[in-house]
């Protein structure tokens, strides 16, 4: 039986706790890329720098931006004239570099490339005379910044297998799919399957759109899960990857946590549970990672355990303004 919760200050011993630790977790290529522009611009051009919309979904790295001179704004008529500008790592509909252009305004554009990569993906397939079958979230900014890629009624969301049975196109119609790259793999490949069946000639990209960070970090979760009673995932209640990593892990069989930090942690939620799973999304720092697990040994002896499925070694050059 596992051992019940027991509060330290008591004076009991503290029951142990093994903590599985996923690998990968946290931060991305595409986030550390974005992260280190607006603090490259910031040392370059000196503070305020405005970010447009997050420029990842992580409270923390947005008030740690924020104490160093980054505003952050929800649109361009926010931004003062001659200021410096940093597009989110979600990408941007096209409307917004043309209207930075337009006022003039200095420009840097935190894209992750593989979110650029998806763009470009779609601008070739609307040439080509093809309707966009986007497998994404309604609303999610990188959804409407691919979206914005291409003339309105050029492309269609849909986000779960019914929403493929309701299209109204023809079985011969002229169409390709795309995907948001924070997606859960296995509902996207359902999604996709669907979309086949329905629509054989439908034309798909030749490599995955669902991210490697993203898929590694599901895969990662799928080691641990299994073994633990409890997982907690660091990450915002608008992180898609994160929002994933808690469906991955309660499709495992564990009841699973999201965190933004660690004090959101409930001792209660321990009790009965022997070990603990744990990770980050993509927009999660490592630095969050450890305030949990010290956390979690006020309360039990900790036996740290990490998982690693992989290793990440990508690396994505800087904007060439800020390169000396």
């Amino acid at each position: 039986m596992n051992a019940p919760f027991q509060n330290p200050a008591s004076g009991d011993t503290k029951p142990p706790l093994t903590v599985l630790i996923a690998a990968p977790r946290g931060f991305c290529a595409g986030v550390d890329r974005a992260i280190e522009i607006v603090e490259r611009a910031l040392k370059r051009y000196g503070a305020p720098v405005y970010v447009r919309h997050e420029i990842v979904h992580n409270r923390y790295v947005v008030e740690t931006l924020k104490a160093k001179g980054a505003v952050f704004v929800d649109e361009l008529d926010e931004v003062p004239a001659d200021a410096h500008v940093v597009f989110s790592a979600h990408g941007v509909p096209k409307a917004v570099p043309a209207e930075a252009e337009r006022r003039a305004l200095d420009y840097l554009d935190a894209t992750c490339p593989l979110v650029s990569k998806v763009h470009r993906q779609a601008e070739r397939q609307v040439e080509a005379g093809r309707h966009i079958v986007f497998i994404g979230h309604r609303g999610h900014p990188e959804a409407i910044g691919t979206y914005g890629q291409v003339p309105d009624g050029h492309m269609t969301v849909v986000e779960t297998v019914d929403d493929v049975a309701a299209l109204d196109f023809a079985t011969d119609a002229p169409l390709a799919f795309l995907t948001q790259t924070t997606l859960s793999v296995d509902d996207t490949a359902k999604i996709v399957a669907a979309l086949r069946e329905r629509f054989p000639q439908i034309v798909g990209p030749k490599a995955e759109d669902i991210c490697y960070a993203t898929s590694n970090r599901q895969a990662a979760v799928k080691r641990i899960a299994p073994d633990s009673e409890l997982v907690l995932v660091i990450g915002a209640p608008n992180s898609s990857n994160s929002l994933r990593l808690v469906e991955v892990a309660e499709r495992c069989g564990a009841t699973a946590r999201l965190i933004q930090r660690a004090s959101e942690i409930d001792p209660a939620w321990l009790e009965g549970v022997a070990t603990v799973g744990l990770t980050a999304g993509a927009s999660a720092p490592e630095t969050l990672v450890r305030e949990v697990v010290e956390r979690l040994g006020e309360w039990r002896t900790i036996d740290e355990r990490q998982l690693v499925i992989a290793e990440e070694k990508m690396i994505f050059k800087l904007p060439r303004q800020l390169i000396d």
